[in-house]
């Protein structure tokens, strides 16, 4: 089991650390603040942009939390609960496809897969 839960918390955080650092390449920012939907857009600190180097950073740190063993529990909650609070921007990308192209996937394979990975983090997390 030892040698499973290893593997998993590789994949999850070279996932979240791969996505994560995304979030700071300028034209996939640009694309990630475009997902933010009208409704939550804010001004000043919170705008969409700062919101996506935010989230990419959180991204990163819990990729990195999911492999230290004194943060992995920490980490993989704190994944789920990240993973639960940007659903709605992916939610938005996919009734709008016209707009968001590639970053569009479709409402149910993306909430499928968002469950997915929420139970991966948690796993991830507590396995020892």
């Amino acid at each position: 089991m030892t040698v499973v839960a290893w593997v998993l918390r590789g994949i999850v955080a070279v996932a979240f650390i791969g996505m994560g650092i995304n979030h700071f390449r300028p034209r996939a920012a640009r694309g990630m603040a475009r997902m933010i939907p009208p409704r939550l857009r804010r001004e000043g600190i919170l705008k969409p942009i700062n919101l996506v180097y935010f989230t990419g950073a959180c991204e990163v740190l819990g990729g990195v939390g999911i492999l230290l063993p004194w943060t992995r529990l920490a980490a993989g909650i704190a994944l789920a609960v990240f993973l639960v609070l940007v659903f709605p921007a992916n939610a938005y990308a996919a009734r709008n496809p016209d707009r968001f192209g590639r970053l569009a996937i479709p409402f149910w394979p993306r909430l499928i897969a968002q469950v997915v990975f929420i139970a991966l983090v948690l796993v991830a997390g507590i396995l020892a």
